[in-house]
């Protein structure tokens, strides 16, 4: 008898039979991992890699700084929409040829990025990138899952989860050592060879997999109010800050029909026959608490890793690539625990090992509201490190606990349905988190200064002295501290907030029910 079989007779479970792809390995089980791995990498890389040549693309190309944030935020909005449409996507090609042309395409794609002469063409190509990426890291989850035995799939996810943290952060790191030793379109073109091997390794070991193919039919209302609601979403989210919010009336009639859009998806898709998104997968309670978990932890974790690159740079004055080693070891604890986490952590109740994960990700968070002006680099790394083992605990639980429920043909959609979420999760903290900073900055700065006279003599002394004898000179001089002091203290409120977000997330994750491995195991055996 399987080991899930004998799980379900231990707990009086009627025993479930393990479906027909169960007996279905790979050739060579670790050249596969490393190819689904690889290629898992090269996309989450792709959604940072470009951040800090934003600079240099655009002076290559003639264009404005706000042209080139479309760099970013084009393949943020594609990749956005594809991401919910991985299940009907893979009920109609299945999970092995929609990771292999998908990961060609995204080659082609990042090829024509690197190729482009102008802000237009690389546009256009990072939108079609963002797109054909959209499925690969939900595929990649379900196919892993399916390749390993029962008792090894906490391993494969720890994998994905270790993906997850490290490779954003590696983005901005790798992407400015390039550009600056080399030239930005290498942070392309190093796509070309890793999503060649890994589309060719994954094609041939899969070969003969068992997969269950389905004709569904076109979805054409669901398919066009997805694409405007979340194509308004995604870009009123990216230009808010700049635009003034809703004091500006283009974001106010992006909100609108975002609003609008997604709510005619929402009804049209939970009463549509055949949807293309398939939003009942809500009802399982454990797939539901667990997306409303990662949504908001993953939301937490981007503001940090978000804020922390930010105020370095803005208050501390480091430069983009020491402020990318400073956030750094955040990922070094995940790289390291991966192993013992996938081992081991099915030997706990998972919903222990995610309290214990996000109190840890508060406790860091609260230690930074305290940070001043003199913090040093060596505290700053050390709180990253110690925030990496909140990190190394949370992912791989969290997901095991999301998909535990999920039926065999529905682990697909399922993460990339989860998936899609928490990044409109991670679009919304970006968002949010910036526009609060300023916020809170610029009230800060007018109550620090709202009891200082340009009359009193004690102030004109220190202005002068600032100045070096110069009093406007000194003027400028002060304002520029008030502004730090009232940026930290912004900093400080943000993290502090954030604390508790981590704290509250608990909550959500105690809403899960035990078991988090038999009905997945079978579910994830099936990988279709």
């Amino acid at each position: 008898m399987s080991t899930i079989a004998q799980q379900e007779e231990e707990m009086g479970l009627p025993v479930t039979p393990e479906p027909p792809s169960t007996a279905f390995r790979p050739p060579n089980i670790a050249l596969t991992t490393v190819g689904l791995a690889l290629a898992s990498f090269m996309q989450v890389l792709d959604t940072t890699i470009a951040n800090v040549s934003l600079p240099t693309i655009s002076g290559n190309l003639g264009a404005s700084a706000n042209q080139a944030t479309w760099v970013i935020t084009s393949f943020a909005v594609s990749n956005a929409i594809a991401l919910p449409l991985t299940g009907f996507l893979t009920r109609r090609f299945g999970e092995r040829k929609l990771f292999t042309w998908a990961t060609l395409a995204f080659v082609i794609a990042s090829l024509l990025c690197g190729l482009a002469n102008s802000m237009g063409l690389l546009v256009a190509a990072r939108a079609l990138q963002g797109f054909v990426a959209g499925p690969m890291y939900p595929v990649t989850q379900a196919l892993l899952i399916s390749i390993y035995p029962p008792q090894k799939r906490g391993q494969a996810i720890a994998l994905l989860a270790m993906v997850t943290v490290v490779a954003p952060i590696a983005g901005p790191i790798l992407g400015g050592w390039i550009t600056d030793n080399y030239s930005w379109e290498w942070i392309f073109f190093i796509n070309v060879p890793i999503g060649i091997f890994a589309s060719i390794v994954v094609g041939r070991q899969l070969k003969g997999r068992p997969e269950r193919l389905e004709r569904p039919k076109m979805d054409y209302i669901g398919l066009a109010t997805l694409v405007l609601g979340v194509g308004a979403l995604q870009i009123m989210l990216d230009l808010g800050n700049d635009e003034d919010w809703f004091n500006s009336t283009k974001i106010v009639w992006l909100t609108v029909i975002a609003v609008a859009a997604l709510a005619v998806f929402i009804i049209w898709e939970l009463t549509e026959k055949d949807p293309i998104v398939n939003l009942r997968l809500f009802r399982h309670r454990n797939f539901a608490s667990g997306t409303a978990a990662m949504v908001m932890a993953y939301s937490a974790f981007f503001s940090v890793g978000l804020l922390v690159p930010l105020w370095l740079q803005r208050n501390l004055g480091y430069t983009s690539i020491w402020a990318g080693f400073a956030s750094a070891p955040i990922g070094i604890l995940p790289v390291l625990l991966t192993p013992l986490v996938g081992k081991y952590a099915s030997k706990f109740d998972l919903r222990m090992l995610a309290t214990f994960a996000f109190v840890v990700m508060a406790a860091t968070s609260f230690y930074r509201s305290g940070f001043t002006l003199d913090v040093d680099f060596a505290r700053v790394a050390e709180v990253q490190l110690w925030q990496g083992l909140g990190v190394a605990l949370f992912f791989m639980p969290v997901l095991t606990i999301l998909l535990s429920d999920l039926e065999p043909h529905e682990i697909a959609a399922g993460s990339g349905l989860a998936t899609f979420v928490r990044t409109l999760g991670g679009s919304f903290a970006a968002s949010l988190t910036t526009w609060a900073w300023n916020q809170r900055s610029t009230i800060h700065h007018a109550r620090l200064t709202e009891n200082i006279s340009a009359y009193d003599p004690a102030m004109q002394q220190t202005v002068t002295s600032l100045g070096q004898g110069d009093v406007q000179r000194g003027a400028v001089v002060l304002n520029q501290m008030i502004s730090q002091q009232a940026v930290q203290i912004g900093f400080n409120e943000i993290f502090h907030l954030l604390g508790i977000l981590f704290l509250v997330v608990i909550v959500f994750v105690w809403f899960a029910k035990p078991p988090f491995t038999a009905k997945m195991g079978g579910a994830a055996a099936g990988g279709h």
